[in-house]
């Protein structure tokens, strides 16, 4: 049976929501939507910069302390503002949607605590929107031993099979951290993060520029990358772990340049992401023959060219350049994991994240 979904995605960039569209059975796709997007103001990407700082404290999920529970009311009237601007500049009503699949904007991961903290109100969403909501995709993955991410492979591997092309096919997301999607064939998925994504290197702009993100990588282009401090980053314990794995997006935020001109330190941050990236390869069965590029990294022209020099010969290829959407690749794998989180089929697996055996997950909220 077919149903018409939306999947909804607030990343670890703090940039904003991304709103898909998809049609789909939980196994083929059988139609992309329209996508649209929301960006978070100023003032919102800075109270949820001051969220994660104070999410370090929580316990247990249901806590909330500082100024957590105040992101969490500014998330979910975003994700509501998100849906009612995309259903009316589509055409589409309340009763033509199945299913809205909400991840919520993570301000703690650590599954080593089997703890992961999604925040954004679900029920508050579904009453606003009238339409049924599922969320709280990885608690149960976490709840049984897995790392609770990367949660898109199902979708990646659902993409690739459209793929007439010889594998192996790395699928890499470069959000605020990076992870990866190995495909070979039907039986083989295997996937893991692999390292930062864009959030050492945003918050470096921030913090050096103000400006929210490197444009294109314009100024990392015009930067040196320092590849003693690379190297010495590369020897953390994380990067020779094989996968499954995952990572908090301030795992690595410890990492100090130290004073550097922007230029260099942006080069740096986006050697790094890249090198990180490549590193992952003499962990899986066979090199990838071509790597896609989805997420906000997809858009760095130097982080693409940096990537290209560190796995060649392989290809390197945006998703945009296949007819994917780099940019709503994310939200369109929650509509399709709210899919099958309905048909009780599994969105993880022992090779994605650890866990035990394929898992199930979502929580439904209804209007």
């Amino acid at each position: 049976m077919i149903l018409t979904a939306i999947g909804l995605m607030s990343g670890t960039s703090l940039d904003g929501v991304d709103v898909a569209l998809i049609e789909t059975d939980g196994r083929q796709i059988k139609s992309l939507g329209p996508s649209g997007y929301r960006p978070y103001s100023a003032a919102e990407r800075s109270l949820l910069r001051e969220a994660l700082a104070d999410a370090v404290q929580i316990g247990r999920r249901e806590a909330r302390p500082g100024r957590v529970r105040e992101a969490e009311l500014a998330v979910t009237a975003a994700h509501a503002e998100a849906i009612a601007a995309f259903l009316a500049q589509h055409r589409l009503a309340a009763e033509d949607i199945d299913i809205i699949g909400f991840h919520g904007q993570t301000v703690l991961h650590r599954p080593e605590r089997r703890l992961t903290v999604q925040i954004g109100d679900a029920m508050a969403l579904a009453k606003a929107v009238r339409i049924p909501v599922m969320h709280d995709f990885r608690a149960a993955d976490v709840d049984f031993g897995g790392q609770g991410a990367p949660f898109v492979p199902v979708y990646h591997r659902a993409l690739a099979q459209s793929l007439s092309r010889e594998g192996p096919i790395a699928v890499v997301n470069i959000g605020g951290v990076s992870n990866i999607t190995y495909i070979d064939g039907e039986d083989v998925l295997i996937a893991c993060d692999t390292g930062p994504g864009n959030a050492l290197l945003d918050d470096f702009m921030h913090r050096t520029t103000g400006q929210a993100f490197d444009q294109d990588g314009r100024v990392a282009e015009q930067g040196t990358p320092d590849e003693a401090w690379i190297a010495e980053a590369l020897a953390l314990p994380f990067f020779a772990l094989p996968p499954p794995k995952s990572l908090d997006r301030n795992d690595f935020a410890a990492l100090k340049l130290g004073e550097v001109k922007p230029a260099d330190g942006a080069a740096t941050l986006t050697a790094f992401t890249a090198a990180a990236i490549a590193c992952v390869a003499p962990l899986l069965p066979k090199p990838p023959a071509s790597w896609i590029v989805c997420g906000g990294g997809a858009r760095n022209h130097t982080m693409m060219r940096m990537l290209r020099e560190r796995v060649a010969p392989a290809t390197v290829e945006s998703a945009d350049a296949l007819g994917w959407s780099a940019d709503a690749i994310e939200a369109q794998a929650f509509g399709f994991l709210a899919v099958r989180g309905m048909k009780g089929l599994p969105l993880s697996y022992p090779t994605t994240t650890g866990v035990p055996f394929p898992m199930t997950g979502g929580v439904i909220a209804r209007p």
